[in-house]
């Protein structure tokens, strides 16, 4: 999972001159199955992003390779995430 946040001091003007770059990037990456799901944030500073890769040095090199990246203007919070293992328990024999 990513975390995407506008860094402070970044105009919306700026994010929004490399916008149709990104989502045409992005849009290329959900089409390849790198990302399996994104979501605006609510507070309207960033994104969520699913990504399906092997582990956090992939997802990173992915998402730096992005326009809104590559021009500084965001940071990125990375959390590898994965199955639900407490569901084990269920599949468990009495």
């Amino acid at each position: 999972m990513v975390i995407v946040t506008v860094r402070p001091g970044i105009t919306r003007e700026q994010v929004m001159a490399v916008m149709p770059d990104e989502i045409r990037q992005t849009t290329q990456l959900y089409l390849n199955g790198m990302v399996r799901e994104w979501y605006s944030r609510s507070d309207g500073r960033g994104a969520v992003f699913l990504l399906s890769v092997k582990d956090v040095a992939e997802g990173h090199a992915i998402m730096e390779g992005l326009p809104l990246a590559k021009q500084n203007l965001i940071d990125h919070e990375y959390i590898a995430v994965g199955p639900l293992m407490p569901l084990r328990l269920l599949m468990a024999k009495p």
